[in-house]
């Protein structure tokens, strides 16, 4: 059961101490480096967290990836110029290294996406990200649509029943997508490829969609940290985003923090 537990402050420490020679860095976007904006496209990213992580991404030698529920080419225009590896769409997309997007989930059909978009008209305040392989519902501007909204979702999933779905819960908003898709499982094969084969795993999230993260952790010799919610097996707890991006620039800058 997820809790709302007392910040850690022995999370800054411990990740701040980190060797950048030996880790690779994982890190979900919304709700962990970045605040969560009134919606998903109404949020911002600093000139000052993009410097912390060119220079971490340098210091790792390219072992730095983003880990987001974002499809990575809108995770590439919130982080322009950078273009980092990245997991995008909760497992459904990876880039280890260069231009190339690899996408490991089909499509929902454009019926069912279709139909689920309808499902906005509950409230003008409910927004519509359709990805392709999977269809997010925002409602951070009409919260008092989460019931609704749910049982339209599943009324409208019921007459697809050849089509498996899952409903992935996030911070205000529902995702819809297929069930064999994780960003634990796409972690534990991006950590086979290089530049992160060998290095210790490193990731910080802060919601239900990173749980299946927290759970590899163990199995790949890594730590995990959250940003202000309980998981089984944390290292270390943030207060904030905004300790977050502290923590990374204070890593990013430490006068020990060399490549091996």
């Amino acid at each position: 059961m997820v809790t709302q537990p007392i910040a850690n402050e022995m999370a800054m420490g411990i990740f701040t101490g980190l060797d950048l020679g030996t880790i690779a860095i994982l890190l979900d976007v919304d709700g962990t480096m970045i605040d969560i904006g009134p919606s998903p496209f109404e949020v911002h990213i600093s000139d000052g967290l993009r410097r912390s992580l060119s220079r971490l991404y340098d210091l790792t030698g390219g072992a730095l990836a983003l880990v987001s529920g974002r499809p990575i080419r809108d995770l590439d225009f919130l982080f322009a110029p950078l273009k980092l590896p990245a997991i995008g769409g909760h497992g459904a997309e990876m880039r280890v290294q260069g231009e190339k997007i690899i996408t490991s989930a089909q499509s929902l059909s454009q019926d069912l996406r279709g139909q689920l978009a309808q499902a906005a008209a509950l409230d003008a305040g409910i927004e519509i990200e359709d990805k392709g392989y999977s269809l997010a519902l925002h409602y951070r501007k009409a919260p008092q649509q989460e019931q609704p909204l749910l049982r339209q979702i599943a009324a409208k999933c019921a007459a697809f029943p050849g089509e498996p779905t899952e409903v992935l819960p996030g911070k205000s908003m529902f995702e819809i997508k297929q069930p064999a898709v994780t960003k634990g499982e796409s972690v534990r094969l991006l950590m086979k490829l290089a530049p992160f084969a060998g290095r210790m795993p490193v990731f910080i999230g802060d919601d239900v969609t990173d749980e299946s993260v927290f759970e590899v952790m163990p199995d790949l010799g890594g730590k995990g940290f959250s940003v202000t919610r309980q998981f089984p097996g944390l290292t270390g707890i943030f207060s904030s985003p905004a300790q977050v991006r502290s923590a990374l620039q204070q890593l990013a800058s430490s006068s020990e923090a060399r490549p091996s």
